[in-house]
């Protein structure tokens, strides 16, 4: 495991904290260089030097505008994990020198229901705040900044603890990646010997299928990309399924438990769905151009499938993911890059040339 020095200074408290990263200055798709300032480390606040971030397909298709309007300058990344270099009065939960991660949002009204029951990502008032891109009157730069780049101050609550059993870099892809599989699988209740079915196998793909694989599952995964069945009977898949045409899908139809499908396009859900049992459930995870789908209604009611959706996971479950992956050495597959390197892995990204989750040296910023 890589090791860094835990003696980190304070950094001033009620100054802005000067950052640096790669920010998107428009919706072309390309980042380049940007200095930009982070708010004070307030009261609840703690400062995280930022050590590994992950790329997610999320950042891409925000920052060209493919899920709305933007503003620009915005540094992307919620795959973030680093070192606590200063920490507010109240702060409690952690000290300087402690490892940490921060996914998906770094606010909440903090009061409601959803809220004090550990799930956030659904604030009942709609005050979630997402890492970045999102409105913040405290940021300088009036959104939120992701973590390509250098450091970042968030409330302490919406960080996890990072422990001493995984690496940093193993640890990032998890905030995001990892979080999004885990709850559907443990929601779904599976158990040992169920066939369970996993769509797409890209960067969360890849970690539903060795998650399952870790709950006792017999995973079938299907992918469009040929070059990868040998990296997925890896992970531990009972089989791996290249879906060069639909047709590929009849000999398993009514056969799965459970499915869940990480695919970011179009693409035909009915058919995926009719794989599984009648009764069982199908969740979608991908998030495409739009946030929308089109859906065959005909053919999902004649599967008689329970089709659902999920969201990552609250602050309690995302811990939770992080010591389980730990625990038991379900590790993403990565690869670690420069930040100049960041334009051209987008482009690999796009075109399904990920093997599986590229994670950023935050030291090249």
């Amino acid at each position: 495991m890589q090791v860094f020095s835990q003696k980190s200074t304070i950094k001033p408290i009620g100054k802005n904290i000067k950052s640096k990263g790669y920010a998107a200055k428009n919706a072309s798709g390309k980042l380049s260089p940007w200095e930009f300032e982070r708010k004070p480390v307030g009261d609840n606040d703690i400062l995280i030097d930022i050590k590994f971030a992950s790329i997610c397909h999320s950042d891409i298709h925000q920052m060209k505008g493919d899920w709305g309007k933007q503003q620009y300058p915005q540094v992307p990344g919620h795959e973030i994990a680093g070192i606590v270099a200063a920490i507010g009065k109240n702060v409690t939960k952690f000290k300087v020198g402690d490892r940490a991660g921060v996914g998906c949002m770094v606010d909440s009204c903090m009061h409601c229901d959803s809220c004090k029951h550990g799930e956030e990502q659904f604030c009942d008032n709609g005050e979630t705040l997402f890492t970045y891109g999102y409105p913040n009157k405290n940021s300088p730069t009036g959104i939120t900044q992701g973590g390509y780049s250098t450091n970042i101050v968030v409330k302490d609550h919406f960080a996890v603890h990072i422990p001493d059993n995984i690496s940093l870099q193993d640890a990032a892809p998890l905030l995001c990646a990892g979080i999004t599989t885990y709850s559907p699988l443990m929601r779904a209740n599976f158990r040992r010997g169920d066939k369970v079915g996993v769509a797409g196998i890209g960067g969360l793909g890849h970690l539903a299928v060795k998650l399952a694989v870790s709950k006792g599952a017999d995973v079938y995964a299907f992918t469009t990309s040929k070059d990868k069945v040998k990296d997925i009977l890896a992970f531990g898949a009972k089989e791996a399924i290249v879906v060069d045409n639909i047709a590929k899908l009849k000999p398993f139809k009514g056969m799965l438990d459970y499915m869940v499908s990480t695919i970011p396009t179009q693409y035909d859900v009915a058919a995926y769905a009719s794989m599984v049992k009648r009764g069982g459930s199908y969740t979608q995870l991908g998030m495409p151009a739009g946030f929308e789908l089109t859906l065959n209604n005909l053919g999902l009611a004649t599967s008689n499938v329970n089709f659902n959706a999920s969201l990552i996971g609250g602050i309690p479950e995302t811990q939770e993911v992080v010591h389980y992956c730990a625990d038991n050495n379900v590790l993403p597959q990565i690869q670690i890059i420069k930040a100049e390197q960041i334009n051209e892995v987008w482009e690999k990204v796009m075109n399904k040339e990920a093997r599986y989750r590229y994670v950023i040296d935050a030291a090249s910023f």
